[in-house]
């Protein structure tokens, strides 16, 4: 048996990725140059780092409970862990009565993981009860848990090819279609058709796939995509690690290839008007592209360290966040941003407009959200509930000036505390905590109509709140980490991408 070095950084890279740890990854990815080793990332299974690390901690307790004779010694001591010596306190059996323990004095040095709860076994804080079954229609058969329906898999649709985790999944403003874009260097376009409700028969599904490599060595993760907001659903933009944007039909066809950006795209932004394409780059820059020609507007190059998103406020103007801590709003022809936000003390990892462009909201490392404004140097609220980083950030499609004008608006966040916050924006006041997840929570989404936001997690599962109480009304767990959630136009379905290299559709109609 022989364990390389490029093996075990591929490993760690992974679990930077898996993680969330994105921006580690790339320089820890860069350093140790992973991409030029010879090893194929469809073949290493999620998790596998941990899942080593588990397996070798179990080796070494057995090991070191293994008397003499090949029996096991009982041990009530503490469980292995990694950072931890192990003392071993051993059963004795007392002659007239109950089993005492006596600890060793030697420690017994140990490697390996720290120890997990067995798949199967109820969360913290969480309670179990058997499935009930509704009278009448709706959701007949499974699982009712203290109000919560789970969602039958009658109800999901799952879609397979990608062959490795899959970042990002987005539905046609105007089609039946899906995309999604994957570690496995491809984003496909998934067709489905209507289910059949005579029969039951779920929906019949066909895929286009979208390579982004000529050749095997070429391969970089595809990490965002966005529709074309005005061309029927007919143009798919897509952002690569390769620091590639490429502008696809949506029978697969290549229409342009965007390169001018010197490192990974991680955000990519069609403009309403859909004449102009927004990308941020790990370069420091953003770069606004002229959607017929292909060529480059207006590159801005204001930040000190990598560009993690970008966000139109109206069809020229926008705003970045980077690792730098500052966010930049910047205006088409202007070589100078129109305002610059500081207030964040460590890197700001996602902002977006709400509905209207006169609010921005941003989410950092330093565990917080603020809302600004461009009339005001300072943020307007600061939002100081999370007790870890907040992830991402999501504006309600509600409020003046929305197809929803009469229902307030909300700010959702998500953090790697594995909890949602709803957030009054017109004072700055925490509504609800949402805190069913167990692992962070990657992704939100507000449905359509502004009544239900849906959350996906680490642990697999995806959530459905109701916006008006902040209860959870509907959960689904799916076969890996969820890295996007996101509603089709019509808020009768929702799609989620999975680390287990699928993609989910679950029908809401219930």
């Amino acid at each position: 048996m022989s364990i390389t070095s490029d093996e075990v950084n591929f490993l760690i890279y992974r679990y930077l990725l898996e993680s969330g740890f994105t921006h580690a990854a790339y320089t820890f990815g860069t350093e140790s140059q992973v991409a030029n080793a010879s090893i194929s990332g469809a073949e290493v299974p999620p998790g596998a780092l941990v899942s080593y690390l588990q397996k070798g901690l179990l080796y070494k307790e057995i090991e070191t409970h293994l008397g003499p004779n090949g029996q096991e010694v009982e041990c009530d001591g503490e469980p292995f862990n990694l950072l931890t010596p192990h003392a071993c306190k051993l059963r004795r059996r007392r002659p007239d009565g109950p089993s005492a323990t006596s600890t060793l004095p030697q420690s017994v040095g140990n490697t390996g993981a720290q120890t997990q709860q067995p798949l199967n076994a109820a969360a913290p804080g969480s309670s179990t009860s058997t499935a009930s079954a509704r009278e009448g229609g709706g959701l007949r058969d499974d699982a009712m848990t203290g109000g919560v329906f789970e969602i039958p898999h009658s109800h999901v649709t799952v879609l397979e090819g990608h062959t490795s985790e899959v970042f990002i999944c987005a539905w046609n403003p105007v089609l039946p279609m899906i995309a999604s874009g994957s570690g496995d260097s491809t984003a496909r376009i998934w067709s489905l058709s209507a289910p059949d409700n005579n029969t039951g028969r779920a929906p019949a599904v066909s895929h286009v796939e979208l390579r982004h490599f000529t050749s095997p060595s070429d391969k970089k993760d595809v990490t965002t995509l966005d529709w074309h907001p005005t061309a029927n659903g007919q143009i798919l933009a897509t952002g690569s690690y390769d620091g590639i944007a490429r502008i696809w039909t949506v029978s697969g066809e290549l229409k342009a290839t965007l390169q001018r950006h010197k490192g990974p795209i991680f955000s990519l932004r069609w403009n309403k008007k859909g004449d102009y394409l927004l990308s941020g780059s790990v370069d420091k820059t953003a770069i606004i592209w002229d959607a017929k020609s292909g060529e480059v507007k207006q590159q801005f190059e204001f930040h000190t360290a990598p560009t993690l998103d970008v966000d139109w406020r109206d069809d020229t103007s926008f705003a970045t966040c980077s690792t730098d801590k500052l966010i930049f709003v910047c205006e088409l022809g202007k070589t100078r941003p129109i305002k610059c936000f500081a207030g964040h003390t460590d890197e700001v990892n996602s902002l977006k407009w709400n509905p209207q462009g006169t609010l921005l909201a941003s989410c950092s490392d330093d565990n917080t959200a603020k809302i600004w404004r461009l009339a005001e140097d300072k943020c307007v609220y600061d939002l100081r509930s999370h007790t870890k980083e907040i992830y991402t950030i999501k504006w309600s499609p509600t409020g003046p000036g929305t197809i929803n004008a009469n229902k307030p608006s909300l700010l959702a966040s998500a953090s790697f505390d594995a909890s949602v916050k709803l957030w009054d924006v017109q004072t700055g006041q925490e509504l609800f905590n949402l805190t069913k997840h167990t692992d962070p929570v990657y992704s939100v989404a507000f449905s359509p109509n502004g009544d239900y936001l849906a959350s996906g997690s680490f642990d697999k599962n995806i959530h459905i709140w109701s916006v008006k109480d902040g209860s959870l009304v509907r959960t689904y767990k799916g076969g890996g980490g969820i890295f996007e959630v996101c509603w089709n136009s019509n808020g009768d379905k929702l799609a989620a991408c999975f680390s287990n290299s699928t993609v989910c559709v679950v029908d809401m109609r219930m």
